[in-house]
């Protein structure tokens, strides 16, 4: 189902024109029109996902399956020395278009960005209630 108010839906779609790199019956990558670096593209499902938790387990995987190729083929077509995959999910993790989307990022030794975060230093106490937290939610929901 599309979103007729989403920005994604419409450049997934082509309603909007993009700088389309690819497209299959299920996404679309385009280049970012604001780019972190030379080369940054989105790969976009044409269905509409506001984030990862209301996608199918299947279109997740074929999105992250996406990614990787995309990753190989982007490297070596413009000679970045690595990649990051960058996903957001919801305002407080950074993510501001309210549409599932991968950022594909190139990386380049002299590109002067930092994507990343600030280590914090849980204790072991800290680290082991947290795992017998989120094992019990695991069984809870026969995840494991």
């Amino acid at each position: 189902m599309r979103d007729d108010n989403c920005i994604f839906c419409k450049l997934a779609n082509g309603d909007i024109p993009t700088n389309s790199i690819y497209e299959d019956e299920m996404f679309k990558v385009i280049l970012d029109m604001s780019p972190a670096t030379r080369g940054h593209a989105l790969i976009l499902p044409k269905e509409h996902y506001k984030n990862i938790y209301e996608m199918p387990e299947d279109v997740v995987a074929a999105a992250f399956v996406l990614a990787k190729k995309m990753a190989i083929k982007m490297t070596d077509a413009l000679g970045a020395e690595g990649f990051n995959l960058v996903q957001n999910n919801n305002e407080v993790a950074g993510q501001t278009v309210f549409h599932f989307h991968i950022h594909l990022i190139p990386r380049y030794s002299d590109d002067n960005q930092k994507i990343g975060w600030k280590p914090g230093s849980p204790s072991a106490e800290e680290l082991a209630e947290l795992r017998l937290d989120l094992l019990v939610v695991a069984i809870l929901q026969d995840i494991i």
